[in-house]
């Protein structure tokens, strides 16, 4: 029996390899819809929210500052979203989701939760409650040590 490979067990290899089985077949309703990757990361994040901050929806579409405020240059361009002042601090600027941007996320969000309920329904209610608590207590202790 061969020797197993370190990455074999390896947690973030792991959950990095998982991520990408994940969406890689998800991605082919994205570009579908016309968007990239970060693009559909962007209007899903902002789905259900207000407005965000650049930075902060830099930390939550896993996107470098300075790339994503690219970025959302070229989404308000295209009228997805729109760039407003934020309301407790003129200086800052706030990023949300335009009617029309709402309306290419909506069709997608309902397609990613039924690919995430084809992609779990080899597994029990509480195996997916399980699954998505530790992944939500790894995320949670990341941002608290980053002082998010």
């Amino acid at each position: 029996m061969p020797t197993p490979r370190f990455i074999d067990d390896y947690l973030s290899y792991l959950l990095a390899r998982a991520s990408y089985a994940v969406y890689k077949e998800f991605d082919a309703e994205v570009k579908k819809a016309g968007l990239s990757s970060l693009e559909w990361r962007v209007l899903a994040t902002l789905q259900g929210a207000d407005t965000l901050s650049i930075g902060e929806l830099a930390r939550e579409v896993l996107a470098q500052q300075p790339t994503l405020t690219k970025l959302i240059q070229r989404m308000s361009r295209s009228g997805l979203v729109e760039r407003l002042a934020d309301a407790d601090d003129a200086r800052k600027t706030v990023v949300a989701a335009t009617p029309a941007g709402r309306k290419v996320v909506a069709g997608l969000l309902a397609h990613a939760k039924a690919h995430e309920e084809g992609l779990l329904s080899q597994f029990n209610a509480q195996e997916v409650q399980a699954l998505k608590k530790v992944l939500h207590t790894l995320i949670d202790r990341f941002d608290r040590e980053r002082g998010d």
